[in-house]
């Protein structure tokens, strides 16, 4: 059910897509304002593509005439995307700006194996001025390569591994909070990344994770609610031990292969060095 904040930011988004100039041959709504889930704090996403790459002011002016204000931008500011940020009624914007060519060859890259959030993104994308390019793209992406899967878990579960399973102790040790929050974020967008690959569905970014993964079939129980508990564990050897049984069982679904074989191997340990280190907790967790 597409949510109010959803339809009235929509058609905020569609005012925009009218006041831009014809050489802005692609639309692109993206974000949960397309998947019809934003609310009270969500801003507008979209995606625009022209014949030839834009100069960022070139861009700038395209958003003021389509009655953007306090633009502003974000992120790298060389190479082929441009991003303009402002305000419309009040409502944060941020645009995307890619060349045709560029489009494409980012497309072509999600099915060579690199990992970005484009493919989620344009499968949900909502044309608002489209030449074709947006249904070729989901045309495609419908597809997910049996292959990708083993890519995508395999290089997930790399980290795992490799050292002393007690060296999982140095993160642990009091005033190593920055450290144990780094190391924890990444193993917790790792078993993202292969429960997302074991469904061959687009991975999304890591907002709303918990709702965007319930309705997958292939997870460890409670998969949403362990990775909060995990993050927000105030005991560190706790926390870790959360997410250590949470990336064995995410494994336990994966296909075998050297890296994961290697990371199943060394979690165990690392399992048993924080049991033992905490028995009573864990006994009674």
């Amino acid at each position: 059910m597409t949510t109010p904040a959803s339809v009235r930011l929509r058609d905020v988004a569609e005012a925009i897509a009218a006041g831009l100039p014809p050489k802005v041959e692609e639309v692109v709504l993206t974000g949960s304002v397309s998947r019809g889930v934003a609310d009270h704090l969500s801003d507008i996403e979209m995606l625009l593509v022209t014949d030839e790459e834009l100069e960022l002011a070139d861009c700038f002016l395209l958003a003021a005439g389509a009655g953007l204000t306090d633009l502003g931008t974000w992120g790298e500011q060389r190479g082929p995307t441009s991003r303009v940020s402002g305000y419309r009624d009040d409502v944060p914007i941020e645009l995307i700006w890619w060349s045709r060519p560029h489009a494409e060859s980012a497309v072509d890259a999600i099915f060579a194996g690199e990992l970005s959030a484009t493919a989620e993104a344009l499968a949900n994308g909502v044309a608002l001025r489209t030449s074709g390019l947006l249904e070729g793209w989901q045309e495609r992406l419908r597809h997910y390569p049996a292959e990708l899967v083993g890519v995508w878990i395999e290089d997930a579960a790399l980290k795992w591994g490799g050292f002393a399973a007690a060296g999982i102790l140095t993160v642990v040790r009091p005033g190593e909070r920055l450290a144990l929050l780094e190391w924890m974020v990444d193993d917790a967008a790792r078993v993202v990344r292969i429960v997302f690959a074991l469904n061959r569905t687009w991975q999304p970014t890591l907002k709303r994770i918990a709702a965007r993964a319930e309705a997958l079939a292939q997870k460890p129980e409670r998969f949403g609610e362990r990775i909060q508990k995990a993050l927000t564990e105030p005991d560190p050897r706790a926390a870790v031990l959360v997410m250590t049984e949470l990336q064995l069982e995410t494994l336990a679904l994966a296909p075998d292969g050297p890296n994961v074989d290697r990371a199943r191997k060394w979690l165990v340990g690392v399992r048993e060095i924080l049991v033992r280190e905490a028995p009573q907790r864990h006994a009674g967790a």
